[in-house]
C-alpha cells in the first residue's frame, strides 16, 4: 500500500532531520579546522540522503489514494521547508557565520540555539507520536473494514451453500421419484406381457379347438 511505504520514508526522513538538526545546530559551531570540515561534509551526505527520501515520499504521495494525498502532500512541504532551513544553517557554517570560536556567538546565544534545537526536538517527537496514533486510527479503521467485508462474503457464500444444498435435495427427491415412476412402468409393462401371451394361448387354444372338431370329429 502506498501510504504504508510513504509513512515508512516518513519516519526515515524525521531521523534524519534530527540528526542534522542536531549536527548543525550544537556539533558543527563548536568544532574548528578539520574536525568543522569533516562535519560539514557529514552534514552534507546527510543532507543528500534526506532530499532522496524526501523525493520518495513526493513520489509516494502523488500515488495515494485522493482522501490522502492532501494531507501527505502536505507533510512533505513541512519536510521540505525543514530541510532547507537546515541547508542554510549548514551554508552559513560553510562561510562562516556561526560558531562560537570564529563567529561571535557569545554563550548565551549557543544556549539559546540548544534550547531552541531541544524544544525543535520535543515538537517532532510530539509530531511522530500524533502521526503515529492516527495511523493507528487508520489501520484500526482499514482493519474493521476488512473484517466488515470478510463477513459479508462469509454470509454471501453461506446463502450459496444452503441453496446448492437446498437444490441437491429437490434434485433428490425428483431422482425417487423417477425411480419409482420407472418401476411402476415396468411392472405395467411386465403385466401387460402376461396378458397378452395369456390371450396367444387361449387363441390357440381355440384354434385348436377349432381344427380338432373340423378335421377329426
Amino acid at each position: 500500500m502506498s501510504s504504508e511505504r510513504f509513512e515508512t520514508l516518513a519516519d526515515d526522513l524525521t531521523s534524519l532531520l534530527d540528526e542534522l538538526r542536531n549536527k548543525v545546530d550544537l556539533r558543527i559551531p563548536n568544532y574548528s579546522g578539520e574536525e568543522r570540515k569533516n562535519a560539514i561534509r557529514q552534514a552534507e551526505r546527510t543532507l543528500e540522503q534526506a532530499n532522496f527520501l524526501l523525493q520518495d515520499m513526493e513520489e509516494q504521495a502523488k500515488l495515494a489514494p485522493i482522501s490522502y494525498r492532501t494531507q501527505m502532500l502536505g507533510k512533505v512541504r513541512n519536510h521540505r521547508r525543514a530541510l532547507e532551513d537546515i541547508s542554510k544553517s549548514l551554508k552559513r557554517g560553510q562561510t562562516g557565520t556561526f560558531g562560537a570560536d570564529n563567529h561571535g556567538f557569545d554563550r548565551d546565544d549557543r544556549i539559546a540555539a540548544s534550547q531552541r534545537s531541544r524544544l525543535m526536538q520535543g515538537t517532532e517527537s510530539l509530531n511522530r507520536t500524533s502521526e503515529s496514533i492516527a495511523r493507528s486510527h487508520r489501520v484500526a479503521a482499514e482493519t474493521d473494514q476488512i473484517g466488515v467485508e470478510i463477513i459479508e462474503e462469509l454470509g454471501q457464500q453461506r446463502e450459496s451453500l444452503v441453496r446448492t444444498k437446498d437444490r441437491l435435495h429437490g434434485t433428490d427427491s425428483n431422482l425417487r421419484k423417477s425411480r419409482k415412476i420407472l418401476r411402476s412402468m415396468v411392472r405395467r409393462v411386465m403385466s401387460d406381457k402376461m396378458i397378452l401371451i395369456m390371450i396367444i394361448l387361449v387363441q390357440l387354444g381355440c384354434l385348436g379347438g377349432v381344427i380338432y372338431w373340423k378335421f377329426f370329429s
